[in-house]
C-alpha cells in the first residue's frame, strides 16, 4: 500500500499544463517517491490523450491513468477515490503544482506526528490583476479543496464523497462535509505553504470577472446538497448552521455593487428566484436559530463581505428576505395564466 496518493480529474488539459505537477512530485525532498503515487482519472472518452509510456520512463513515482465514464469533475474525483489504495490521499487539480520541495514530506510528517484524518493547509492562489500575476495566500480555507490531504479510510468508512450532481462550486460541499464530521482532535491545521493553486487563462472561473455573479445558484445549489446530507445524516444541527450561513452568504453578497447594477439584471434575478426556492425550503431551519445565534453568524459573514466591497445595509435581512420571497412569488404565473 502506498502512503500517498495525488487524485487529479483531467479533461482537457495537455501534457504541457500537467507537467509542472509531475515536476513539483519529482523534485520533492525526504520521502521515498516509491511511496507516493499520482491517478490520473480521465473524466470520459474525449479527455485529451496523455503521454503514458513516455511519463512512466521519466518519472521515479507510479502514475495510473483511470478512464471514468463523463460526469464532470465531482464524479470523476469521486472515481479516483475509489482507485486509491493509499493511507493518504490529495485532490490536486492537473494544472497546479507543489510550492515547496518539502511539500509531500510535510504531508507524511504531520500524519506521523499527529495522525489527522482531516490536514488543512495554507495554500498559495496566484491569481491575475491590473498588474499581472500575484500570488495570494489562501489560510484555513474550507471554499477550495486545494492544499488538504485525508486519511483515504476516514473518508472511505465516512462515506463521504464528492456530489455527482455538482460541477461547480463543489469543493465546499465536499470541504465541509469531510471537516465537520471529523472528530476535532483528528483535524490539523498546517500553517506551511505547500501547494500553489496556479492561474490559466482558459480557465473560465479564475478569468472572468463576472463569475460568481454567474454562478451563485450553483453555490446555492451546492448548500442545498450539504444541507440535505447533513439532514440525511440526522445533523440537523449542522443542517441549520449552513442554511443560515447560507441565507446570510446571499444577502450580504447581494448587497454589493456589482450585483446592483443594472446590466446585471438577469444574471441577479436568476440568482434570486433560485435562492427564494432555496429559503422556502430552509426557512424552517433559519427560524431555528436564536437571535443571538444568527446575530454571531451574521457577524462573521459582514466582516467578510465588507472587505469584498459590500455597501452599507440599506434594508434589513428580514425585509430582503420579504422582498425576495414577493418578488419571485409575484412573478409566478397565476392560475390559468398562459405562459408566453
Amino acid at each position: 500500500m502506498r502512503r500517498l496518493d495525488l487524485l487529479v480529474p483531467h479533461w482537457k488539459e495537455t501534457p504541457e499544463e500537467m507537467e509542472p505537477l509531475l515536476d513539483s512530485v519529482a523534485m520533492q525532498q525526504g520521502v521515498d517517491l516509491s511511496e507516493v503515487g499520482v491517478i490520473v482519472a480521465y473524466d470520459g472518452p474525449d479527455a485529451t490523450p496523455l503521454p503514458v509510456g513516455e511519463w512512466a520512463e521519466r518519472y521515479q513515482f507510479a502514475i495510473e491513468h483511470a478512464q471514468a465514464p463523463s460526469g464532470g469533475v465531482s464524479a470523476t474525483r469521486n472515481w479516483a477515490l475509489d482507485m486509491s489504495d493509499a493511507e493518504l490521499v490529495m485532490f490536486c487539480d492537473a494544472d497546479d503544482c507543489f510550492y515547496s520541495v518539502t511539500g509531500i514530506f510535510i504531508v507524511l510528517q504531520q500524519f506521523d506526528l499527529r495522525g489527522y484524518d482531516v490536514l488543512v493547509s495554507t495554500f498559495m492562489e496566484q491569481t491575475k490583476g491590473e498588474n499581472g500575476l500575484t500570488f495570494v495566500t489562501r489560510e484555513n480555507d474550507t471554499t477550495f479543496v486545494h492544499g488538504k490531504a485525508y486519511r483515504r479510510g476516514y473518508l472511505v468508512d465516512n462515506g463521504i464523497r464528492f456530489d455527482p450532481r455538482l460541477t461547480i462550486h463543489e469543493d465546499s460541499y465536499f470541504n465541509v462535509l469531510a471537516r465537520e464530521l471529523c472528530d476535532p482532535s483528528k483535524t490539523v491545521y498546517c500553517p506551511y505553504v505547500f501547494y500553489l493553486w496556479k492561474w490559466r487563462d482558459a480557465s473560465v472561473c479564475r478569468h472572468d470577472p463576472l463569475y460568481i455573479l454567474k454562478t451563485f445558484g450553483n453555490m446555492i445549489d451546492s448548500s442545498d446538497a450539504l444541507v440535505d446530507e447533513f439532514v440525511r445524516r440526522m445533523r440537523e444541527d449542522k443542517a441549520a448552521a449552513y442554511a443560515a450561513f447560507m441565507i446570510l452568504d446571499a444577502y450580504y453578497a447581494m448587497n454589493k455593487p456589482e450585483w446592483l447594477e443594472v446590466n446585471h439584471r438577469e444574471y441577479r434575478d436568476v440568482v434570486e428566484k433560485r435562492f427564494a426556492e432555496y429559503y422556502r425550503k430552509h426557512r424552517q431551519k433559519w427560524e431555528s436559530l436564536t437571535p443571538q445565534e444568527r446575530a454571531l453568524m451574521s457577524n462573521v459573514v459582514r466582516q467578510r463581505s465588507v472587505g469584498e466591497g459590500m455597501l452599507m445595509e440599506a434594508v434589513t435581512i428580514g425585509q430582503w428576505l420579504e422582498r425576495i420571497t414577493e418578488h419571485v412569488y409575484d412573478s409566478r404565473p397565476k392560475e390559468g395564466e398562459t405562459v408566453v
